[in-house]
């Protein structure tokens, strides 16, 4: 698991909520995987007692079970709560922030979008491997842009729904491996400069639909992280794999 330092006035709490989240969406804590109190509140240099607070926090946003007297596992991709983020996101927000972010957006800021492009670039020369890391460029490339509609409070909010998305965004940094979402934010920066919201849309709501398109390969490529579905008389049931074994599984 990756670490940080803990921010100032951030509570133990706060501080291995964030840590699980960033290592979640990085896949430094796989799928599937199982996780251990112990072992976090060791790494982490906490207590036990907020690291299974922060456990309990991720498990409402449905990326861990908590399975009593067994321990926490690290939720296997549902692609049902995927789809949800990414309607949240180009449906209701990310999207319609856009035509504040071109009335809005100054030079100066308009700069910082363009750097981040750059970064973003960067992180793909071989040469420079490790000094730029693209997941977290893509992060502060929308954060800057509901920072310039100034609703960062929002963005926030979002954060704890779009983790689903995030972790598909970040497999398919890995397994799609095309430059498309780099390409995609140079347009959307070309667009908010020219004052363009019709084109600035247009290229948003394509960029957050390549989770779909992806979807077939990183289902082929990752079928360990992914929830499988089963169909029954009820319809489609989406089941972790590994639960095939289970008596309950097989109650539909």
């Amino acid at each position: 698991m990756k670490l940080e330092e803990r921010h100032y006035a951030e509570t133990a709490r706060e501080y291995a909520r964030r840590m699980l989240k960033e290592n979640i969406i990085s896949m430094d804590l796989k799928p599937g995987a199982m996780v251990s109190e112990n072992e976090l509140a060791a790494q982490l240099g906490l207590s036990r007692t907020p690291v299974r607070e922060a456990l309990m926090d991720m498990s409402q946003y449905g990326v861990v079970d908590v399975m009593p007297q067994r321990g926490s596992r690290i939720s296997l991709i549902d692609y049902n709560l995927v789809e949800e983020a990414r309607f949240a996101r180009q449906g209701v927000l990310e999207v319609a922030i856009l035509p504040i972010v071109c009335e809005n957006a100054v030079p100066a800021q308009i700069a910082q979008l363009r750097q981040n492009v750059r970064f973003q670039q960067l992180s793909q020369e071989p040469e420079m491997s490790g000094s730029f890391d693209l997941m977290e460029l893509d992060n502060d490339f929308h954060r800057l842009l509901f920072h310039i509609a100034q609703k960062d409070n929002t963005m926030r909010m979002l954060e704890g729904m779009t983790i689903h998305f995030d972790r598909v965004r970040a497999l398919a940094l890995t397994v799609v491996k095309d430059q498309k979402v780099i390409d995609d934010h140079r347009q959307i920066c070309d667009a908010i400069e020219r004052r363009d919201v019709a084109a600035a849309q247009e290229i948003m709501t394509k960029h957050l639909t390549r989770v779909k398109v992806d979807e077939a390969s990183i289902r082929q490529a990752c079928p360990e992280n992914i929830k499988t579905r089963r169909r029954t008389r009820a319809g489609l049931v989406s089941i972790p794999r590994g639960c095939y074994n289970n008596p309950l599984s097989r109650q539909a």
